[in-house]
């Protein structure tokens, strides 16, 4: 063992050999380039680097039966030095950047860009020794064997352990490797990963980190319209924002198993499921059950029709674990139209959708122009019905997180992963549920259409082009109707706001809604102060509940009488259930 340190130190020059290189490790050896003398303007230092080879490869190179040739042609050259070059790249992405790191990377930088060091990548075979190369400025020339310093962080007396070895034998078989035909200079390729890196020089701007940010974010939308295509027989009948619906839509069915279409009334939701059901059915032959309102039977037949559908419908109203048992296996898509009618996962129908959508691992779609109702859980409910709580969706609620202190209390209240389906369920803020519903939603509105899709005609009327005819958006202008009522005695409608009928509406006692009316003025014993804020809270429910119910009679009067009369039967029905059940109990109590 020699002391290298002093060697390093007052060299002109160094030649490095090494079998890796940490390009943010270069701050290890920095200092000596900076140090070294003016001769190395003129002779540059010589940086070497081994490819990479991994254990499995080595080994199968090894056991091989039939051994491979070994010589090397340029697209085998090429495609090891693209696998070093990422191999670099991936480097930079690890850990938090530091001062120091980025210190290191301008250095290294400098050092190549001013001609200071030249670096090679030696492609025949691996380099499996670090050497170093020193030459002073008297000409002393001295080799060391030792570890690869820019993969180390090494203290001052580690150079004390470097091994002295034969210099004219290690710089014959540098040099050898240094001119080999298929050593190949990556210098210039080194600083352009830097300057593409954290470490660049020059800043980026404000507009490119933009840019960038929308480009990630619209990845899928970007791989469904390059991915999928639409039938061709199809492809005329719908427009172009259609289109990029049902493109973008079958991307996120093949990446997530699932989708929301929630376009806002009048854009084609339903022509988009069904062009997604035949695009799927010829790609992966699976037969679709379609579950619709009872009201729209008839039109998705005409679907099934039309476009040749393999698919069977199931009315909502059927939705039962006996009906869906009985659908034929080869059903793997569920398309689930007026998708709202399904929030509430302790219902029958619901649980026995979810059940037969997560056992037989079935594609899903939703279409629902209003998906979002009272809360974000009519979300979760939706989504639920195809993601289960514990799937990783690969983000998490930052926002609730933030507002809980961090992942550490969130995890402790909630007992679920930060970046499962059910930590969503726990938050209720906007810009959570927006990040979750931008990896299953397709949604647009007209105002979007009208701005990334339609056309202007020299009026200024806008419309959209398809099989090359016009279709106008009609003009939404509201208009205030006036007409006059008669009287009493000629006018029917009328006699819908006389006193009369106002004041035999306002003296409905409804009974089930005044509760508070039930409380005796003077109980036994006095209610303490918990049993006295619910009678208050009960007092104040009551009032408005039976304005709330008084002002929805009116509204059924002014529909229709036959309405209103309804309204009244299944009120007094209901108050003979209420005083069933309240007899039943008494009866239970005695």
């Amino acid at each position: 063992m020699v002391v290298a340190k002093e060697f390093f130190r007052t060299a002109s020059r160094v030649d490095f050999c090494l079998t890796q290189l940490n390009l943010r490790g270069w701050q290890n050896v920095a200092d000596w380039i900076n140090c070294l003398g003016t001769d190395s303007q003129d002779k540059p230092c010589n940086l070497l680097i081994g490819k990479i080879v991994s254990s499995e490869d080595e080994l199968r190179s090894i056991y091989a039966i039939k051994r491979s040739d070994q010589r090397l042609d340029n697209r085998t050259a090429d495609k090891i030095k693209e696998q070093v070059l990422n191999s670099f790249r991936h480097q930079l992405t690890l850990g938090v950047p530091t001062v120091m790191d980025e210190q290191s990377l301008h250095e290294l930088s400098c050092h190549i860009r001013s001609k200071r060091l030249v670096a090679k990548l030696y492609l025949p075979a691996q380099i499996r020794q670090n050497f170093y190369l020193t030459e002073s400025q008297d000409l002393t020339k001295r080799g060391f064997l030792g570890n690869n310093l820019t993969f180390m962080e090494w203290a001052e007396d580690e150079l004390e352990n470097f091994e002295a070895i034969d210099y004219e034998k290690y710089d014959n078989k540098f040099q050898e490797r240094w001119n080999d035909r298929w050593c190949v200079d990556i210098s210039d390729d080194i600083l352009k990963i830097i300057e593409e890196s954290w470490a660049r020089t020059h800043p980026i701007s404000p507009y490119h980190i933009y840019l960038k940010i929308a480009y990630h974010l619209s990845q899928d939308a970007i791989a469904g319209i390059s991915e999928f295509s639409i039938p061709h027989d199809l492809r005329d009948k719908l427009f172009e924002f259609q289109k990029a619906a049902v493109q973008i839509s079958a991307k996120y069915l093949q990446k997530r198993r699932g989708v929301l279409v929630g376009d806002v009334v009048g854009l084609g939701k339903t022509r988009v499921g069904a062009v997604l059901i035949r695009m799927f059915q010829h790609e992966i032959g699976i037969s679709t059950l379609i579950i619709c309102p009872p009201k729209l039977e008839k039109m998705w037949q005409g679907y099934i029709d039309e476009y040749g559908l393999i698919a069977k419908i199931l009315p909502s109203s059927k939705v039962t674990k006996e009906s869906l048992q009985e659908i034929d296996p080869r059903f793997r898509m569920v398309l689930i139209d007026e998708s709202h009618n399904f929030r509430n996962p302790k219902g029958k129908k619901y649980r026995a959708l979810q059940q037969f959508i997560l056992e037989r691992d079935s594609m899903c779609m939703l279409l629902s122009a209003t998906p979002y109702n009272k809360s974000y859980l009519d979300l979760s409910a939706q989504l639920g019905l195809f993601v289960p709580k514990d799937r990783n969706v690969g983000i998490r609620p930052e926002q609730l997180i933030k507002e809980m202190g961090g992942e550490i209390e969130f995890v402790k209240k909630h007992q679920c992963g930060v970046t499962s389906f059910a930590a969503f369920d726990k938050s209720s803020c906007t810009r959570d549920w927006q990040e979750l519903m931008r990896l299953y939603m397709v949604r647009r509105t007209r105002k979007f259409i009208k701005e990334n899709y339609a056309e202007q005609d020299e009026n200024g009327r806008v419309y959209l082009l398809s099989e090359g005819k016009r279709f106008y958006f009609p003009n939404r202008i509201p208009r205030t109707c006036r007409f006059e009522i008669g009287t009493l005695a000629n006018d029917p409608y009328a006699r819908l706001y006389s006193d009369e009928v106002v004041t035999i509406i306002n003296g409905l006692n409804l009974p089930r809604y005044g509760l508070a009316n039930y409380i005796s003025d003077s109980p036994h014993h006095p209610p303490n102060d918990q049993e006295q804020e619910i009678i208050d809270n009960l007092s104040k429910a009551g009032r408005r509940l039976m304005g709330f119910c008084r002002t929805n009679l009116f509204k059924r009067l002014e529909s229709c009488g036959e309405a209103f009369i309804l309204s009244i039967k299944r009120h007094i029905l209901r108050n003979y259930i209420y005083l069933y059940s309240m007899f039943k109990f008494f009866k239970s109590t005695l």
